[in-house]
């Protein structure tokens, strides 16, 4: 039986020889990405690429990435999501096109991985206002069936801009004048019909089709032709050069290998799966849902915690306690005890492709277990705080009714979930609890869909300004700190500046004047900024900033500041830090565990 980690090594084989390059899979909390609380898919740190930049390894590229996507927390449950996944992606940059895309995964898959070509299924875009139906795929998709003598009437669906669309605006109506996207094509493989048919199947008297919820479908790959960009008025013309991008799930794909229509029943998951069993006494079979999401969340938090994040209130640090506390109540609910076997087997499982992580365990149990212990003294006052305000003692007895309003302080204050809400004897009404909770989940997705955008909040101005000004606040740091100061991470608009840098105290007022005065200087001596591609030896050698080197090709891109400050990274940047005028520390703060923050704006008015 073909292992995930021999998917993976044939995957990148296969592509090699095809004059790919192999880039290093991306850390999975980003260092450098000012918008982006982690890596989300293996597109996302190309975007620059994608947009027109030269990439160092040249026009094909191919990986495996790790990705999270904090979006589908609430979806993990059923039989094919997860948080956490690894993403199988190759990318032409003006290179080839459909034919040789289409025609090479079809390959990999048929002739690769062994799968029986009747069960696959493909979808293509059927056009939309004045971009046309995708027929050079449905040409090609019917020569490959064809030639494996199947008959391809059955086999091609087409489907419009909300599932054989792509673009990080997501739909063209949603895309701003300039922005570039395409159409794309999906291929599905086929666990059997009588997934849709049994009695107790819902759409059973419904048509069946590759995008049907029944579950007799699962995709395994998508590629995505960025073909297209955005005029004024909404009309759409054709790129000079077309690229290629090209995601597939590695657990998708093992879960259609071994046949497996859920893929926590895979070789992958299974072993994992046993050990919640072993943890908890109850059978996967009785109990599938809650074991789902205690391997998914769990897993996730690994990862994370392995990038050195800790459980917090703020950002990748609230995600991972959700994530933890997520898993503790479902694992709870199953007469759960201890987690320490469970993340146990999840480093066993991982380390042959993710080794770094046998290393980190130590400190990823250290983190899973204390917030654990967080998580009960957060329960514990949660029940006094419902039991002083409503003057109902200590020890509670029987259902107690709440207001909807402290319902929600307790989800989104105290950190509790609905569910945890109701086990503690609490009661509450869940359609003014739902309405709050809705308004509170639409603001936040709006806030999210900035934060998943990959690459720079904008491409204004005032934030390629910003960008600049944080190679040099990032250096006078250095400069009066230490050189042991460095980058943990950013976040850069048009209107403020946050950088993040890993020191144990608060500066002093003289030391925050002192970066300040250090950063004016170099904008009034109007610097001139430039890159330039260089082998990552060199760049190492030119006392060039840079953080986790596995990251790096052989070739790099590293940005000058004059002589001032030298730091790898994928641009924009303003020609001369003149443009600048000035910069403003606004303040800073604490944001636990030895990290600082510092906000500032770019030629503040004031």
């Amino acid at each position: 039986m073909v292992t995930a980690k021999e998917i993976v090594d044939m995957y990148i084989s296969s592509f090699e020889k095809k004059g790919h390059k192999r880039i290093p899979n991306a850390p999975l909390v980003p260092e450098n990405d000012p918008t982006t609380l982690f890596t989300s898919s293996g597109m996302q740190p190309l975007v620059p690429y994608l947009l027109g930049e030269q990439h160092p390894q040249g026009k094909r590229l191919v990986n495996v990435q790790n990705c999270f996507r904090a979006q589908d927390i609430d979806e993990v449950g059923d039989n094919r999501h997860t948080t956490f996944f690894r993403m199988l992606g190759n990318w032409s940059l003006g290179d080839y096109f459909k034919k040789e895309q289409l025609t090479w995964f079809f390959e990999f898959l048929t002739k690769g991985l062994g799968l029986n070509p009747r069960k696959l299924y493909v979808s293509v875009f059927q056009g939309f206002n004045d971009i046309q139906k995708d027929t050079e795929s449905e040409v090609i998709w019917k020569q490959l069936f064809s030639s494996a003598g199947i008959d391809p009437k059955d086999r091609i669906y087409f489907y419009g801009v909300e599932k054989n669309w792509w673009s990080r605006s997501g739909l063209p109506q949603d895309m701003p004048t300039g922005e570039p996207g395409g159409p794309d094509s999906e291929v599905f493989y086929d666990f059997g019909p009588e997934l849709h048919i049994h009695e107790q199947s819902q759409w059973k008297d419904k048509p069946c089709h590759p995008n049907c919820d029944c579950g007799r479908f699962l995709e395994i790959g998508n590629s995505v032709f960025m073909q297209y960009k955005k005029q004024e008025g909404g009309r759409f013309i054709e790129l000079p050069h077309r690229n290629v991008d090209f995601g597939g799930g590695l657990e998708r794909l093992l879960a259609a290998v071994e046949n497996k229509q859920d893929i926590f029943q895979t070789s992958l998951f299974q072993p994992i799966i046993t050990s919640v069993e072993n943890a908890t006494g109850y059978t996967y079979s009785t109990h599938a849902r809650q074991m789902r999401i205690i391997a998914d969340h769990f897993i996730a938090a690994t990862f994370i915690a392995a990038g050195s994040i800790k459980p917090s209130n703020k950002e990748q640090g609230y995600i991972v306690r959700r994530l933890i506390r997520r898993g503790l109540d479902n694992f709870y609910e199953i007469a759960g005890k201890d987690i320490a076997g469970i993340i146990e087997q999840i480093v066993e499982q991982y380390k042959d492709t993710d080794p770094e992580l046998a290393n980190a365990f130590p400190n990823v149990k250290s983190i899973l277990l204390a917030e654990e212990q967080t998580y009960k003294q957060t329960l514990h006052a949660a029940k006094k705080f419902i039991a002083k305000r409503y003057k109902i003692g200590d020890e509670l007895k029987g259902l107690t009714e709440i207001a909807a309003d402290d319902a929600f302080a307790l989800v989104t204050t105290h950190g509790l979930s609905p569910s945890q809400i109701k086990s503690l004897g609490f009661i509450f009404n869940e359609q003014k609890f739902a309405e709050k909770m809705k308004k509170h989940q639409t603001l936040s997705k709006r806030s999210a869909t900035k934060k998943f955008a990959g690459g720079l909040a904008d491409d204004s101005e005032k934030t390629v300004m910003g960008h600049t000004a944080t190679h040099l606040l990032h250096q006078a740091l250095r400069d009066v700190l230490g050189n042991h100061v460095h980058q943990t991470g950013s976040n850069i608009t048009s209107e403020r500046i946050r950088f993040d840098y890993n020191y144990d105290q608060n500066l002093t007022d003289e030391q925050l004047k002192s970066v300040e005065h250090i950063v004016n200087d170099k904008i009034r001596e109007n610097l001139p900024v430039h890159f330039e591609m260089m082998p990552l030896s060199r760049a190492k050698e030119t006392g060039a900033i840079g953080l986790f080197d596995n990251k790096y090709s052989d070739k790099v891109k590293v940005y000058f500041v004059g002589n001032y400050s030298k730091e790898f990274c994928g641009g924009p940047h303003v020609d001369f830090t003149g443009r600048l005028k000035r910069v403003k520390i606004l303040k800073q703060e604490n944001i636990g565990h030895g990290q600082r923050r510092i906000y500032a704006v770019v030629n503040p008015k004031s």
